[in-house]
């Protein structure tokens, strides 16, 4: 079998050219890219944040970077559907593993995964960031607003995440009120897509309702994220409860009248006019699983993400 790789996680030599290891063997690396700490030549960095320290529902989103990596190896053999291309013959990702956090100083958490992100972000390359709680998201604005400025925040979810905190504490289900509050995303360019919760203040953010994303067409919801955001740095962030229930029940806090793992794919897809300079998805629980059917849509997310680097990398 001259043609095939193994745990080509640790065996590949270089940083792009797809894998070939069996989709039921290998060391699970996302992707099967290359797991390294050297960050020279990587163009894209994929990266593990296991913590779960700040819901106010179910855990278990810390084993949501395994379950995303494991879910991934069904991605690494064939051109990446929908993008037709084998997207690592010309982007260099690396999969940097995961964050150390002592879960003795869970405070600690945000810290650590600031200062960690501000160094690969040095390197110049773009951070995609497998969760994790959505509080991660919080220090992983902070670290690309350094480097980029103020950012427009596309965030899918079923919730707003604009709870109060008292200035101090932030959680899952208030870093956005704090990232508005800290002047770290521009609330004006900023939009919300699958809401079906109510928060006290929507900080002037555009909200896309559930009930209404499932009226529009895939086309139509890109449409108006990129007439909104415009050309300025945009994060994106995806919470995987953006979903019904039935695509992905693995999470802590599943919210029903979602939209289908398909539709969503389909705007993500859709999204390569926007000037997207980082990305994450979180609240992947994969005790509350079946199948694995999240952490596949959680994966399938990731490699939309790539899939858009690389197409644009290779305009």
């Amino acid at each position: 079998m001259p043609s095939q790789s193994i745990d080509n996680a640790f065996t590949a030599r270089n940083l792009t050219g797809g894998a070939s290891d069996p989709t039921y063997a290998g060391a699970l690396s996302f992707m099967r890219r290359k797991f390294s700490k050297n960050l020279k030549g990587a163009e894209a960095v994929v990266w593990g944040l296991p913590f779960d320290s700040a819901v106010s529902n179910r855990p278990g989103s810390r084993f949501g970077p395994q379950a995303i990596r494991r879910a991934s190896a069904i991605f690494d053999n064939d051109p990446q559907y929908p993008f037709h291309r084998d997207l690592f013959e010309d982007l260099a990702v690396i999969d940097y593993g995961d964050c150390l956090f002592d879960y003795g100083y869970p405070q600690r958490a945000h810290g650590q995964i600031r200062r960690e992100a501000d160094k690969i972000l040095r390197s110049g390359a773009f951070l995609l960031s497998l969760g994790g709680d959505h509080s991660v998201t919080w220090p992983l604005l902070q670290a690309h607003k350094e480097k980029h400025g103020k950012l427009a925040l596309i965030q899918f979810d079923a919730h707003q995440d604009t709870w109060p905190d008292d200035g101090k504490r932030v959680d899952h289900g208030s870093f956005v009120l704090r990232a508005v509050r800290e002047d770290v995303i521009d609330a004006g360019r900023s939009i919300q897509i699958g809401i079906r919760t109510h928060a006290p203040e929507d900080c002037g953010i555009r909200i896309l309702h559930g009930y209404d994303v499932e009226e529009m067409r895939a086309q139509e919801i890109a449409d108006q994220i990129i007439a909104h955001v415009g050309e300025v740095p945009a994060y994106v962030t995806f919470d995987i409860d953006c979903l019904d229930p039935a695509y992905a029940p693995g999470t802590g806090t599943p919210v029903a009248g979602g939209p289908s793992s398909a539709k969503i794919l389909s705007v993500l897809r859709r999204l390569g006019p926007v000037n997207m300079v980082g990305a994450d998805i979180v609240e992947v629980a994969p005790a509350y699983d079946h199948a694995d059917m999240t952490a596949i849509a959680g994966a399938s997310v990731a490699q939309h993400y790539l899939g858009l680097l690389a197409e644009k990398k290779a305009r």
